[in-house]
């Protein structure tokens, strides 16, 4: 199998990693970023086999950036670390890039209800609007989940270090000219002792919010 570094930003996670990392796929070579976590984050990674890399900046942005830097393969995937998606999705996602296409992205599919607040979703919603109006971008998910080769990505240079990373990440690719292609992924409650940044309040999506405006400004 070909080998991918597997980025998982994340700011205390450590409940869910011990779940989540048992079950990452051969040929994944798994890169924790702690995002400033205050549990044993950092400790569960290691104790996995995980390279532990640390960034002091706050921000999912700043994380997968972080990330991005200490990888070294040919192939990077980024997922959440909160154990809401299994990591058996990421191959046919590797598999999509290895076969041309310049990113392969995930689209959630909640296993239950309540899985994926009403205010989260409906932020998904009107940034995905917003993006398919401006640029035409075809993605119906703003890519919680991928795979792209970690050149494309470093020379796509993505700026934004908070919650608007994605979105600038699907803006530059789609102005780029990126091949994107996208599967559903299933979309589970996140494990217990977690707490989502984002979609685990409504101020949390209303930050978010901000972040996502921000960059489609």
């Amino acid at each position: 199998m070909t080998d991918c570094d597997l980025l998982l930003p994340c700011r205390d996670e450590g409940p869910a990693l011990r779940g989540l990392l048992p079950r990452v796929p051969a040929g994944f070579q798994v890169i924790v970023v702690d995002n400033g976590s205050r549990d044993d984050t950092a400790a569960v990674a290691v104790a996995w086999g995980a390279t532990v890399v640390s960034e002091a900046t706050p921000g999912y942005g700043a994380a997968v950036h972080a990330g991005l830097l200490a990888s070294t393969s040919e192939f990077v995937a980024v997922m959440d670390g909160d154990g809401s998606f299994d990591p058996d999705d990421l191959l046919p996602l590797l598999d999509d890039v290895i076969g041309g296409a310049t990113m392969s992205t995930g689209r959630r599919r909640p296993v239950s209800r309540g899985v994926w607040p009403w205010h989260a979703r409906t932020g998904n919603a009107v940034v995905l609007w917003w993006l398919r109006r401006r640029i035409g971008t075809h993605v119906r998910d703003i890519a919680p989940m991928r795979v792209a080769r970690r050149a494309d990505l470093l020379d796509l240079d993505v700026q934004d270090r908070r919650f608007g990373y994605p979105v600038e990440l699907l803006q530059k690719a789609t102005a780029a000219g990126w091949t994107i292609s996208e599967h559903p992924v299933a979309y589970h409650p996140r494990a217990a002792g977690t707490r989502s940044k984002v979609s685990g309040s409504v101020r949390g999506s209303i930050r978010a919010a901000r972040d996502f405006a921000r960059v489609l400004a």
